[in-house]
């Protein structure tokens, strides 16, 4: 597991609030007569009805947000990684994002109908700077969590461990190194990327930037949907600080930006 410092006291606030399992269902009472509040469906609601346009300013990494829209904690085939990131409102994106994020979900839901994607941290509710990221600042930022396999089969078993999913530590051929029956889709994370920029081009986006483990590229290109993404033009970050390099493993980071 990776040891970031700056991650480290996330964790222990998680731990004391008993967050840690974060999207776990609190089990209850059958016969108690009123249902406890939700906070996530409650913070979901607040926002569900802001119909005004989004306004993107500056960049990814000096940039705010204007009217974001906030993504459902939870979709039939998606779910947000972590419940204290998302009340801390990190989960904004602009309105283009929004909709180009959810309508891939959308498609992957005949695609790959049984399968639940990992959706990470965005943009704050307003933009600026989200701790720890340098980038993330005007809601044209998303992280994905690299889909994953078990011993060859599609696996959704870390899609609820929350924030320390960040710390997962995958090496240079995509197998995790605390159990090595797991391992990245590459041939999946590939066909998300090039369904997200086909969704991107139709809300006047495109895909600008990947961040993806620099190591983990030739394993990438090397699959059948991953031969096409090489083909597609997408640009992968190319030179990354080792410290940026490692921490892009378990997941990957995309940053689009407007075409019309």
């Amino acid at each position: 597991m990776k040891i970031i410092p700056f991650i480290l006291p996330l964790l222990i606030i998680q731990a004391c609030t008993g967050q840690t399992e974060s999207n776990k269902e609190p089990v209850r009472d059958a016969h108690q007569p009123k249902a406890e509040p939700n906070p996530i469906q409650e913070l979901y609601d607040q926002y569900a009805e802001n119909n005004e346009p989004s306004v993107s300013s500056g960049t990814v990494s000096k940039g705010s947000l204007k009217n974001g829209k906030l993504f459902p904690f939870k979709g039939p085939n998606f779910i947000y990684f972590d419940s204290t990131s998302y009340l801390s409102k990190h989960a904004f994106t602009n309105e283009r994002v929004h909709r180009t994020v959810l309508s891939t979900y959308k498609e992957f839901e005949t695609i790959l109908p049984h399968f639940e994607f990992g959706l990470m941290e965005c943009s704050n509710e307003h933009g600026g700077k989200i701790w720890p990221h340098r980038t993330h600042q005007n809601g044209l930022s998303v992280d994905f969590m690299s889909p994953l396999l078990k011993n060859g089969n599609s696996s959704m078993d870390f899609n609820t461990i929350g924030l320390p999913h960040y710390l997962m530590d995958f090496d240079e051929n995509g197998v995790y190194t605390e159990d090595t029956t797991y391992s990245i889709d590459f041939n999946l994370l590939a066909k998300h990327l090039l369904e997200l920029n086909m969704q991107a081009k139709k809300n006047g986006l495109k895909i600008e930037k990947v961040i993806l483990k620099i190591a983990l590229k030739d394993n990438l290109f090397a699959t059948e949907y991953g031969k096409k993404l090489k083909a597609s033009g997408i640009y992968f970050a190319t030179k990354l600080s080792d410290l940026i390099d490692s921490l892009h493993d378990d997941h990957y980071h995309v940053d689009f930006t407007f075409v019309n």
